[in-house]
């Protein structure tokens, strides 16, 4: 089996590491950052924290220089998703392709250039410390599903599931992954962005009474977004955020890394996809809506010139 990451940040890292401690698995890495690929050519991919992994997957910022491969996992930002399946469409000409990325939209991006999809979603975190070495702040499930317009068969669901579940990183193979999905999107919208506007760390954040207060808001906006959309979260969003809390207390969420960075974040595909389902079942999401203009603004911060 041979399988491409594309986007080898954080989220991709944690994939490529670990499958390619499988030694029937030949893992390439299609990243962009080149200190990060030419690290990992030449000394390999180190994860610390939570997990303690060192392997050697393949790694290039050219994907003409990557072969063919069976399996895709995209996991670069959501606004970096067309231009990463552009690149890499040569690789997928005849492969599954699995987004595990944040918010919705990036399936559809994906189809475009890949024959079959797969509809993922996975509660893993880290960030990069020094090109080569990533540090997973947190563990976690993933979750993965055909993408039905286009989709993959069960059975390449199953057996990327599987290599994922061998390597070290727990993968459910399911028919329907639309609750999983929606699951991590409220989560990630009723959190992320309060993170990013307060430079509060996840768990900080919720023992601010009145920010807690609106975070559940945000969050059963989402539900009630997903019901109409007949989609049930596989599990409770407030009982996701506390138990968040417990586990990545002081964890800085992918958004408010993007903040204190000064890059664009994933807004639109988190807030702005509830915003925009929403918007299509007739249900109406003030708090996101408020909030994804919010960070929109707090991104032009950093442009303006006047």
């Amino acid at each position: 089996m041979r399988v491409c990451i594309v986007g080898c940040g954080a989220i991709g890292s944690l994939f490529a590491a670990h499958l390619a401690r499988l030694k029937d698995v030949e893992v390439w890495a299609y990243e962009v950052n080149r200190a990060h690929v030419d690290a990992i050519n030449a000394t390999g991919l180190r994860l610390s924290g939570f997990s303690q992994v060192h392997s050697h997957p393949k790694a290039s910022a050219d994907a003409t220089k990557i072969p063919p491969c069976d399996f895709g996992i995209v996991a670069t930002k959501s606004q970096h998703t067309r231009a990463a399946m552009e690149a890499t469409a040569s690789v997928f000409r005849d492969a599954a392709v699995c987004s595990v990325q944040n918010g919705v939209g990036n399936e559809e991006i994906i189809a475009g250039f890949a024959p079959r999809v797969m509809r993922g979603t996975t509660f893993p975190a880290g960030r990069i410390v020094e090109p080569g070495h990533v540090q997973q702040d947190t563990g976690g499930k993933t979750w993965m599903g055909p993408f039905e317009p286009k989709p993959a068969s069960m059975a390449e669901v199953e057996a990327l599931a599987a290599k994922l579940t061998e390597s070290g990183m727990e993968t459910l193979a399911m028919a329907d992954a639309r609750g999983a999905q929606w699951t991590k999107l409220i989560f990630n919208a009723a959190t992320n962005p309060i993170g990013a506007l307060t430079g509060l760390p996840h768990g900080v954040a919720c023992d601010q009474p009145q920010l807690r207060r609106l975070i559940s808001g945000l969050a059963a906006e989402g539900v009630a977004v997903a019901k109409a959309l007949g989609i049930t979260p596989d599990s409770d969003p407030e009982k996701l955020i506390d138990h968040a809390r417990e586990v990545a207390y002081h964890h800085k969420a992918s958004m408010l890394q993007d903040v204190l960075g000064k890059r664009a974040t994933e807004v639109d595909a988190l807030n702005g996809g509830i915003v925009r389902f929403g918007e299509e079942a007739g249900v109406p999401t003030p708090l996101n809506r408020a909030i994804q203009a919010l960070i929109h603004g707090l991104e032009h911060s950093w442009t303006r010139k006047d």
